[in-house]
């Protein structure tokens, strides 16, 4: 009897999520928060130590977006392909690449190309991460990983919030090349993490379910390769995108029209492609999952105009100085946080969306009635509104689409939710910069916060409208089939 319980227990499955991939998930998902952030106190010294012009410290930031647009997903697909340990290693040697040539840079153009390298070397981290959280609920026959992904949530929101205060710290302590050096003894950590504990292979393809007219999934795995003509003719339309929303001018409209040209050429050539990069047949019947790129899209352009409209109006329009505008802030990445670790674990998706949704419009309409002489407490009010939307958006979507993205192709679906944040990001920018031309005015302000309005009453119609939502609530409560189920 007692060797047959032993037997059993032996070939019992193992239920608990391996914790000793949560460091290496973790670490690999806030190095790109924390370079976005940190580089945000260095543009000032880095300007004057190389004697660099605004216009061309702005491409540092610029720079890091480009890359990681166009990286996320093709790193997330090379994740699907080869599994995530090969990857995770290739971008701890890019990241550290990046903070040696970062340190040494004798220009600013060597350090926008130590930005571009670090963009793509810290694109490996988020969707390896949900490549392994996907592999971890198949192999315990987890309902929902919510805890596991509320963590890598708060993870790479509580970094976003320090990045700035660290940076500060490092060139008090080493001047500005160190906020690129930092990264040196944090891509030795991701490489001695990836090696010792990520496990090789590719287990999702490799026991994904073959899709129709497609080879079985051993073949599959066996043959996939990376659609060389796709990845280029996307990269070329998000270049032409991206370069546009820096700078929207009219002069500069032909770079609309090359994004559109490449979007068609990209869109027909994925149709044919026997292993295309991002298949849009898939999408084109995942509506559901298009409507949270779409959520992703609208939440963070709402998100990013405030962070970068608001702060430009606090210290030019109502005359703060940097470090009051910093604590009137503070209150709205300190709520992110803890509604997404009060909430996390809820799979409530609609109910977190829109709530989200309906706060963003109150906070808009509240913007409206800001006033040069509008009074402090109702500032950090607007904050703390803020702050709401910023933890329940974001972690809803990621949690949507941890249930409707295919498993095996889990790392470039995660990989383009990033693309379309920083799509939005990018919306913001250039809104702020139309609305309040040379000068952050307060008529500047209302002016961005209908912008706002307007995309917080498109995220709430999205998500009204997607009655696929119910499922992915009931998909969170079945449990995950096991490995060779």
């Amino acid at each position: 009897m007692a060797a047959g319980g032993t037997a059993a227990a032996a070939v019992a499955p193992v239920r608990a999520f391996d914790r000793r991939l949560l460091p290496p998930m973790m670490l690999g998902s806030i190095l790109n928060p924390i370079n976005s952030s940190i580089i945000a106190v260095a543009l000032a010294p880095i300007a004057t130590a190389l004697g660099a012009p605004a216009s061309q410290t702005a491409w540092l930031i610029s720079a890091l977006y480009l890359a990681t647009s166009i990286g996320q997903p093709l790193v997330g697909r090379l994740v699907d392909i080869f599994g995530p340990k090969r990857m995770f290693l290739i971008g701890g040697v890019l990241t550290g690449a990046a903070g040696i040539l970062g340190t040494l840079a004798p220009d600013i153009w060597t350090l926008v190309a130590a930005r571009v390298i670090l963009g793509f070397g810290t694109c490996a981290g988020y969707p390896a991460a949900m490549y392994l959280i996907r592999s971890e609920a198949r192999r315990t026959g987890m309902t929902s990983p919510a805890g596991v992904l509320t963590a890598l949530a708060i993870a790479t929101q509580t970094i976003a919030v320090i990045g700035p205060s660290l940076g500060g710290l490092l060139i008090d302590i080493g001047g500005w090349r160190s906020t690129l050096a930092v990264n040196i003894p944090l891509a030795v950590a991701c490489l001695l993490l990836g090696w010792f504990v990520l496990p090789s292979g590719n287990v999702l393809r490799a026991e994904g379910t073959a899709r129709p007219g497609r080879v079985g999934p051993s073949q599959d795995a066996g043959r996939a390769g990376l659609d060389g003509p796709g990845v280029v003719l996307f990269a070329a339309t998000l270049t032409a995108l991206l370069l546009f929303l820096m700078n929207p001018h009219l002069i500069l409209v032909w770079l609309l029209a090359v994004a559109i040209l490449a979007g068609t050429g990209f869109a027909l050539h994925e149709l044919r492609s026997a292993e295309p990069f991002i298949d849009v047949r898939v999408f084109a019947g995942n509506l559901p999952l298009l409507a949270t790129y779409a959520r992703t899209l609208l939440g963070s352009t709402v998100s990013y105009a405030f962070i970068y409209g608001f702060t430009q109006w606090l210290e030019v329009g109502r005359g703060l100085s940097a470090s009051a505008t910093g604590l009137i802030l503070l209150p709205t990445f300190g709520v992110g946080i803890l509604v997404s670790a009060l909430t996390g674990r809820r799979q409530a998706v609609t109910a977190k969306l829109v709530t989200g949704g309906v706060v963003q419009l109150i906070a808009c309409v509240l913007l409206l009635a800001v006033e040069k002489g509008t009074a402090v407490w109702l500032l950090v009010a607007i904050a703390i509104l803020v702050g709401f939307p910023q933890g329940l958006v974001n972690l809803a979507n990621q949690n949507a689409l941890y249930h409707q993205a295919q498993p095996e192709r889990i790392g470039a679906s995660s990989g383009l939710l990033r693309t379309f944040m920083y799509l939005g990001a990018m919306v913001a920018s250039s809104a702020a910069g139309l609305c309040f031309g040379s000068r952050a005015t307060t008529g500047g302000l209302h002016a961005l916060a209908i912008v706002m309005l307007v995309a917080a009453a498109a995220l709430l119609a999205v998500t009204l409208a997607d009655q696929s939502l119910r499922r992915v609530a009931t998909a969170a409560r079945v449990p995950a089939p096991r490995a060779g189920e």
